[in-house]
């Protein structure tokens, strides 16, 4: 559909210029970004809200582009809206129900904040979860679980980390066909091949 709009979610991130959902959005003719919060706010709701605001904003079809705690959020936002989406891609969501490394919230933080539970029910979209092979904070076995529950395929994207600046990743080049494949047309996403 070469009409639909990228609606990019961060993660628990400031912006970052080299991230791959930063080169993807610079190169996409449709693009929206929910504004990041940092890593500090941990509040949920209005993270769910800020989601809400860009995506009415949003005229014509929707997919969504969500990258790690951006995935969980994706998800709390999704038992509430009723804005269609086309389609979801939503790469290396965090357990945020198991402890996660130094410098990442901890459990209690993200309870506090309305991260917890986080919701395991189907969502009302396709969605594609892209899983890595060696996420430190987010074990495929686990991962994979989190996907079926969504009622998401799988995408294992092998030994990528956390997909992030500090797994070498500034592009991401599975990110365009598994968004052609959630319904973007190959003409949005000449511009990502040029």
């Amino acid at each position: 559909m070469s009409g639909a709009t990228v609606l990019i979610v961060p993660g628990l991130r400031d912006h970052v210029a080299e991230h791959w959902q930063t080169v993807l959005g610079a190169r996409l003719p449709r693009v929206r970004t929910v504004p990041p919060m940092g890593g500090t706010d941990l509040d949920c709701t209005a993270r769910c809200a800020a989601i809400e605001r860009e995506a009415q904003a949003v005229e014509g079809p929707l997919v969504v582009v969500a990258h790690s705690g951006g995935a969980v959020m994706l998800a709390h936002w999704a038992r509430s809206t009723r804005r269609p989406v086309l389609g979801a891609l939503l790469a290396t969501p965090p357990d945020f129900e198991r402890p996660m490394p130094e410098g990442y919230p901890t459990i209690a933080d993200l309870a506090a904040g309305g991260w917890l539970p986080v919701p395991h029910e189907r969502l009302p979209f396709p969605s594609i979860v892209a899983a890595s092979r060696n996420d430190p904070i987010g074990d495929f076995d686990r991962v994979s679980a989190l996907a079926a529950g969504w009622g998401a395929t799988l995408h294992d994207a092998g030994h990528v980390g956390h997909l992030n600046g500090a797994s070498g990743f500034g592009e991401w080049p599975q990110a365009p066909g598994l968004l052609q494949s959630l319904g973007l047309s190959p003409t949005a996403l000449t511009r990502i091949a040029a």
